[in-house]
């Protein structure tokens, strides 16, 4: 803001500088066409009565453009010698004034010139600024006096600049408040601004601050309009974004502890068991590491379904696509699944309308199918049904799996895709889920360019829906 403020201030006075200078310009050009005209016609007038030596036509010539010239007027002759000086005091003197010396030998027709009658110093054009009130400056105005193509004399002018120079001192005093004024209202103004504009950033500032101490419940206050606004909202949006993200690594780490710590748990009391009871029945020992086995064979489940899920997250995961068919892949679904369907006197039928030929990850697609279909024979009570069907809509294969179950709450069914998510819980750890089925088939879908969802009217089983790109590859 200083900076901004110090560029400001130095233009300013840059531009009232030049403006005094361009102004006291043009104020030396009209003097100077003012006197260089008036002298040169009473140049021609002298130039005869100067060639004759007409002393009493020399004196008149002489008072009479002084008089009409408003200054004082000398004569001088080709020498530089004064011949006649309407002041009466320099009569017979030699004069060596750069004004006279540049008519005389440099071939000029006409000079001018400020001085101080003080010093005799030269005042610089370019550097007005220098004059002060109690400086008294006078003008030097020289015009050639020509007698048959030949300069005989030089006629000088000799007046006080005072006026002139006086006028500039006021504007350049004028220039001076007027900066200050306009300086010291632009500092007023620009800290006002300054603190609306920067206030937002600041309490940005403050807010990500913290943030980076943990606390990602805080938002910045949205207000004013623009890009202001604009970055208030992106921002406060970003926060909501990291806090739900947040949240859910918690809740993510919270129940992968949990479903890693009750199989552990169950294992240990099991082993434990059969450490401090030796004597125990063989069948009850068969039972207990049997019991053991399966818990094994869950954790590792688990952490099968973690890590793929990680590499799912973490944008690396590359499809191995192929030409494949999306009903061989159901068919193979049904054959797997059926033994475990009939022990609870269910039935998987399918209704395949189209091949589903696409270009896709044939094993993810196998994982997404199996899922879905495994998922409904668990949850669907003894002698119920599973319905797969397969169709094409428009450039999309669409594959429905529905079920004759209890359905899914309302209330549940935007967490079902969440990672360790059942809907009965006690249920889904009896039948032996993980919680992460729904969650990688919407992993695996996504990553095809596809969509899942999920509808469940009430008690009436639940269907799920998967559509897939067959163009994409």
């Amino acid at each position: 803001m200083l900076a901004f403020f110090f560029i400001i201030g130095l233009s300013f006075l840059l531009m009232a500088g030049t403006l005094i200078n361009m102004l006291g310009d043009y104020l030396f050009d009209v003097r100077i066409q003012g006197d260089r005209a008036g002298l040169e016609k009473w140049a021609v007038q002298a130039a005869d009565h100067l060639n004759r030596k007409n002393a009493s036509g020399i004196d008149e010539i002489v008072r009479q453009a002084g008089a009409e010239l408003g200054g004082r007027v000398l004569l001088l002759d080709k020498d530089g010698k004064v011949q006649y000086d309407s002041f009466q005091e320099a009569m017979g003197r030699r004069l060596h004034y750069p004004e006279v010396v540049s008519v005389l030998a440099s071939g000029q027709m006409t000079d001018y010139g400020v001085h101080s009658l003080a010093s005799g110093e030269i005042v610089d054009r370019l550097n007005l600024l220098g004059f002060t009130p109690r400086d008294e400056w006078v003008s030097y105005s020289t015009a050639s006096v020509v007698q048959s193509s030949h300069v005989i004399g030089v006629i000088l002018l000799v007046s006080s600049v005072r006026e002139m120079m006086q006028s500039l001192l006021t504007l350049q005093n004028n220039m001076i408040f007027l900066f200050a004024g306009v300086a010291l209202a632009a500092v007023i103004a620009g800290m006002v601004f300054s603190r609306v504009l920067t206030q937002p950033i600041s309490d940005m500032t403050r807010v990500i601050k913290s943030m980076s101490t943990g606390d990602l419940g805080v938002r910045v206050q949205v207000r004013g309009s623009g890009e202001i606004r604009q970055l208030a909202l992106a921002f406060n949006s970003m926060s909501e974004q990291l806090d739900s993200l947040n949240q859910t690594r918690n809740q993510f780490v919270s129940n992968a502890s949990h479903e890693l710590k009750t199989p552990l748990a169950t294992m240990k009391i099991m082993i434990e068991s059969l450490i401090y009871q030796p004597d125990m029945d063989n069948d009850l020992r068969t039972e207990f590491l049997n019991d053991v086995n399966q818990e094994i064979n869950r954790l590792s489940n688990i952490v099968s379904d973690l890590l793929t899920l990680v590499h799912a997250d973490s944008r690396t995961t590359r499809l191995n696509r192929e030409r494949m068919s999306l009903a061989e892949v159901i068919k193979d679904t049904q054959h797997r699944l059926n033994p475990i369907a009939e022990q609870n006197n269910q039935e998987i039928t399918l209704n395949l309308a189209d091949s589903g030929d696409m270009y896709a990850d044939k094993a993810k697609l196998q994982q997404v199918v199996y899922n879905l279909v495994e998922n409904a024979v668990k949850y669907t009570p003894p002698g119920g049904w599973i319905k797969v069907s397969l169709q094409r809509v428009g450039r999309d294969a669409v594959l429905t799996v529905s079920d004759s179950g209890a359905g899914i709450p309302r209330e549940s069914l935007p967490h079902v895709f969440e990672r360790f998510y059942r809907v009965d819980k006690a249920r889904g750890r009896g039948t032996g889920g993980t919680g992460l089925g729904l969650s990688i088939v919407q992993q695996y879908v996504n990553l095809h360019g596809g969509s899942v969802r999920v509808d469940s009217p009430e008690g009436q089983g639940a269907v799920f829906t998967v559509e897939l790109p067959l163009n994409k590859g």
